[in-house]
């Protein structure tokens, strides 16, 4: 199993999950662009990673604007010769109780999720499948793509829409040598995740350390946190696996929060 000379797309890889999968994505030899909604955090995680700039390029994307998905796909693509896996991690948060979340917060966050993978899906997709030399799609779930909490009702539902799509992207791809995946991470300490303790401990009346202790980690076997390490770890085994024998397939990496 090999990334050498796969050219990869990472939505929302300035920062946080997207950038640690990137960094993994280089070290096995791929070629990889940083995408995210803005091209000088982008242009310089990329510089970061790949000093010689040879191979990794930054991308301006708005992953819910179609004309932007298409244009930075296919610059992609003149870059460095087509599109060999995606890796849709492009996402935001937005917490609430249902009965008080506002709809254009509804609607912001399942464009990011939703929308987004959807239309980087197709424009990649278009390209593996043009290309004839298969591909991998990999989206970014959550243990949430499998079960609730509280305050999350776009998230939750967005998480879980995700895997629906995966599921029909493994069947429409498989006769072209595409596979499909989603990663189902527990509380990784991202920007993210450190901007809902304080809001989740708002919304509860806990403490911050309550809500790690007790909302985050409390099902977790060890008390720890996913670490970035462990998401990139498994997005480069997914991205490099050889078969369909795993297409369709979600991979919960929640130091057993949830077990399948």
């Amino acid at each position: 199993m090999s990334l050498t000379d796969k050219v990869c797309i990472v939505t929302g890889a300035a920062s946080g999950i997207g950038k640690e999968i990137a960094r993994a994505f280089l070290a096995e030899g791929a070629k990889v662009a940083i995408a995210d909604l803005n091209l000088e955090a982008a242009a310089a995680t990329a510089a970061e990673l790949d000093p010689s700039g040879a191979r990794a390029m930054g991308a301006a994307m708005d992953v819910t604007d179609e004309e932007a998905v298409e244009i930075a796909v296919a610059a992609v693509a003149a870059r460095f010769g087509g599109i060999d896996v995606l890796v849709s991690n492009a996402g935001i948060q937005i917490v609430a109780p249902i009965e008080t979340f506002k709809f254009a917060d509804w609607k912001k966050l399942l464009a990011v999720h939703l929308d987004g993978a959807f239309l980087t899906t197709r424009a990649c997709l278009q390209r593996m499948y043009a290309q004839g030399r298969g591909g991998s799609v990999i989206y970014m779930g959550s243990v949430h793509s499998k079960e609730a909490s509280l305050l999350k009702a776009p998230y939750v539902t967005a998480k879980h829409g995700l895997e629906g799509l995966a599921k029909v992207v493994a069947k429409e791809g498989a006769k072209h040598g595409v596979r499909s995946n989603v990663i189902c991470p527990g509380f990784v300490r991202t920007p993210l995740v450190e901007k809902q303790i304080p809001e989740q401990a708002l919304a509860l009346g806990i403490s911050e350390a309550d809500v790690i202790r007790t909302v985050m980690l409390k099902e977790t076997v060890d008390g720890e946190f996913t670490t970035l390490d462990d998401v990139a770890r498994t997005a480069v085994f997914l991205a490099a696996f050889p078969t369909n024998a795993l297409t369709g397939q979600s991979i919960v990496v929640s130091h057993g929060w949830f077990m399948q």
